[in-house]
């Protein structure tokens, strides 16, 4: 059992941290939502009243927030997390965000002895709340043999990608091809309807054939096809669409810092976009299809 500090409750950080407390950690947590914080509670963690007082003997930090100017906000500087964290402390950042961002911070981390690894997520809220997400973790060998003890209880796939930075570089070219074979996806799923195939027929031919991919096989965008996937229940997240445009954007950094002409990756950025601004955000971001089928 490990002393476990988490910070961020939202609709991924939530199930996480209940994943660590039914794996019988002792979890002391923080959330600007008392909602949040409560539904911990009543999972079996502590809530504490500020993130530096959920850190106090913490052998495990973990964070999960929105953005690289939290992150940034909550570690760095004087009043910071890493200014309070005894050197045995092992951080593990679980956000998705910029690069340089987790570069700082763990370069920040490592100046003061404490371990920290940018390990973003991949699989969803339902990946989440089953603890079988896959973690993509930057930062030195040592650190990640600590990390993946812990990691274990939230996910089933943990990976280190290289030195701090590099999960969120992992995270950004998985997501963007899980942008572009979506939308390919659902152009190839609208092209055979509307020449009178089946779509869970077309869905088993291409599944069996070398159009196959994880858009087809877990979590096929035709309504109707999979039973659980969003696409059958309203296009209901999942993983928003304002998710995966974030995302997207992160990617696009990374292309344009590295000089890649990553056409694909721009349009699928581009089409996300769109949907954003016709009010798709909060739907799933499988929800594409949609757009293909009001075309007919």
């Amino acid at each position: 059992m490990a002393q476990v500090a988490f910070i961020g409750l939202g609709n991924m950080g939530g199930p996480m941290a209940s994943n660590l407390v039914k794996a019988g950690h002792a979890v002391q947590v923080f959330d600007l939502s008392e909602a949040a914080c409560q539904q911990l509670a009543d999972a079996g963690a502590s809530v504490a009243a500020s993130a530096a007082d959920a850190v106090v003997g913490a052998e495990y930090v973990i964070s999960m927030l929105p953005a690289g100017k939290h992150v940034a906000g909550v570690y760095l500087g004087d009043d910071g997390l890493l200014a309070q964290l005894h050197s045995s402390t092992t951080v593990l950042d679980c956000s998705t965000i910029d690069a340089p961002t987790s570069r700082k911070v763990g370069e920040a981390a490592a100046a003061l002895g404490i371990g920290f690894m940018d390990a973003p997520v991949s699989g969803g809220v339902a990946a989440a709340a089953a603890g079988t997400l896959a973690f993509m973790c930057g930062g030195e060998a040592a650190t990640f043999e600590k990390a993946k003890i812990i990691l274990a209880d939230m996910g089933k796939n943990i990976f280190h990608a290289g030195p701090a930075g590099a999960g969120q570089v992992a995270k950004g070219c998985n997501n963007m091809l899980l942008a572009i074979h979506m939308i390919g996806t659902c152009e190839a799923l609208e092209m055979g309807v509307r020449n009178g195939l089946d779509p869970k027929v077309l869905s088993e031919i291409m599944l069996a054939s070398s159009g196959r991919n994880w858009s087809l096989e877990v979590y096929n965008p035709y309504p109707g096809v999979m039973e659980k996937a969003p696409a059958s229940n309203d296009y209901k997240p999942g993983f928003m669409v304002d998710l995966m445009a974030k995302d997207l954007g992160l990617a696009m950094a990374i292309a344009e810092h590295s000089g890649v002409d990553n056409r694909m990756g721009q349009l699928a950025k581009q089409l996300y976009s769109q949907l954003q601004e016709q009010g798709m955000g909060q739907q799933d971001f499988s929800s594409i299809m949609q757009t293909l089928a009001a075309k007919s």
